[in-house]
């Protein structure tokens, strides 16, 4: 069955349009995802060509952006789900030229980087996307609440767990030393 001319007409301007201003928010927030530019430009790239093949699913006039981090946030888990069953795969890559910069700044930075990302990395699958929606793309917990399909209150609990986590990772608290969730007025406990 072919497509009738209402779903035609969602994938010219305004589609596109939209699709390709979204593009730099989509891929920051892949990246958060997946902490890989690669396997990002991939989730970006899939999530893409899903859409577009499900135009007809999306309602003309609702928020683009929405939709497509709730597409990109499945392709994602459903990587993830598969990669637990099956297993880590590692793939052999070529050697890439290495470019030495001498500078202070850009190793910190690096490492600044690299901890943060790992620090990302061990957060559970739900409070990832939260940082990725919230803290990196700037999203409110209103429009992440409606992006996960979390309530509100969930959104800013995961949140607020998220934050603590990496805060201890990044700061070097040990695992078994329980961070406060509030800090309690002198006297009150």
């Amino acid at each position: 069955m072919g497509k009738t001319r209402g779903e035609a007409m969602r994938v010219t301007d305004e589609f596109r349009t939209r699709l390709v201003q979204l593009m730099p928010r989509l891929r920051r927030f892949a990246v958060a995802l997946t902490g890989d530019l690669d396997q990002a430009d991939d989730l970006v790239q899939e999530a893409c060509m899903r859409a577009l093949s499900r135009v007809a699913q999306w309602q003309p006039g609702t928020r683009l952006d929405s939709w497509m981090y709730r597409i990109a946030q499945n392709i994602w888990l459903d990587r993830m789900r598969a990669r637990k069953v099956r297993g880590e795969g590692v793939a052999l890559e070529m050697a890439e030229a290495i470019c030495v910069t001498d500078g202070r700044d850009v190793v910190e930075s690096r490492l600044s980087l690299a901890a943060v990302s790992a620090a990302m990395a061990e957060l559970p699958e739900d409070q990832r996307v939260l940082v990725a929606l919230v803290c990196i793309d700037g999203v409110s917990y209103k429009e992440a609440a409606e992006i996960t399909g979390a309530p509100i209150g969930t959104v800013m609990s995961r949140l607020a767990r998220a934050r603590r986590e990496l805060h201890a990772r990044l700061e070097g608290v040990p695992d078994d030393v329980a961070l406060p969730l509030t800090t309690a007025k002198p006297g009150v406990f």
